[in-house]
C-alpha cells in the first residue's frame, strides 16, 4: 500500500513539475543553449529530490567517477538514469535515439541542449556523424554518455552491446569509463510501482585506448553488468 501511495504521489509531483521545466525551456531556450542546459540540470535535480523524498530511493556511487575526456558507457535499466545522469556531470552530452529528435517541441529542445542523435542502423555515415557530434561536445568540455545496449533492459539481463560502440571506441580514441546501475530493481521499465531502496552506480575499471574491439567490448560488457 505504501509503495502504491508513493508511486502515485511521485507521478502527481514529478510530471506536472516537469511540464514547468519544459515550458521554461521553450520560453527561454531560444536565447542561448546554455539556458536550456541549466534548465535541464535543474530538472534532473528536481527528479533526484522526488525519487529520494517521495519514493524513498537513495542514490549511491560506488567507486571514483573520473571527470575529463572519457567515453562514459552506462547500463540502461530504467528511465531513472536517463534523467539522473545530469546530476553526475556538468551538462553531459547524452546519446539518444534519432527518432526522439523528430518529436515536436521536445526535439528542438534536445537539439538546443546538445543531445547526440544515435542512428540505430549504425552504418558508416551514422558513425561519422556520431563522431563529429561527440568531438564537438568534447571541445565544449562536456562528458559523452552512451547506453550501448540500445534500449532499457530488465534487471538481470545482459544483452550484447550494439555494434556502434566498437566503431565509436575506435573513432574517438577516448578511454572508456563503464558504469553499472541497478535501477531496474526498484524502478522497473514500464511499471507504475516504484519501490523504496538504494540505486547504485558502480564505476568499473577504465578501459584504455587501443584495445582490440572484441577485448574492449568484453571488458565494457562485463563492467556494466557487474550489478546483475
Amino acid at each position: 500500500m505504501l509503495t502504491a501511495f508513493r508511486s502515485l504521489l511521485f507521478m502527481l509531483a514529478f510530471y506536472p513539475g516537469s511540464l514547468i521545466f519544459v515550458l521554461w525551456g521553450m520560453a527561454f531556450g531560444w536565447t542561448t543553449p546554455l539556458m536550456v542546459q541549466h534548465t535541464a540540470t535543474g530538472w534532473s535535480r528536481f527528479h533526484r529530490l522526488c525519487v529520494r523524498w517521495i519514493l524513498g530511493q537513495k542514490v549511491v556511487v560506488d567507486g571514483d567517477l573520473p571527470q575529463g575526456a572519457y567515453l562514459y558507457i552506462f547500463k540502461h535499466e530504467s528511465m531513472f538514469e536517463t534523467i539522473d545522469i545530469l546530476c553526475l556531470f556538468d551538462r553531459p552530452a547524452i546519446g539518444a535515439k534519432r527518432e526522439l529528435f523528430d518529436i515536436p517541441l521536445w526535439g528542438g529542445i534536445a537539439r538546443r541542449y546538445g543531445l547526440i542523435p544515435i542512428e540505430r542502423t549504425a552504418g558508416a555515415s551514422a558513425l561519422r556523424a556520431l563522431r563529429a557530434a561527440a568531438k564537438d561536445r568534447i571541445a565544449q568540455g562536456r562528458a559523452i554518455c552512451l547506453f550501448p545496449e540500445g534500449t532499457r533492459v530488465p534487471h538481470g539481463e545482459s544483452p550484447p552491446l550494439k555494434s556502434g560502440f566498437a566503431g565509436l571506441y575506435s573513432l574517438l580514441g577516448l578511454p572508456v569509463v563503464p558504469i553499472a546501475i541497478d535501477s531496474g530493481r526498484v524502478s522497473p521499465r514500464g511499471k507504475f510501482l516504484k519501490r523504496a531502496g538504494t540505486i547504485t552506480y558502480k564505476v568499473g575499471e577504465i578501459v584504455p585506448v587501443g584495445l582490440d574491439r572484441h577485448e574492449a567490448e568484453a571488458r565494457v560488457h562485463a563492467a556494466i553488468n557487474a550489478l546483475n
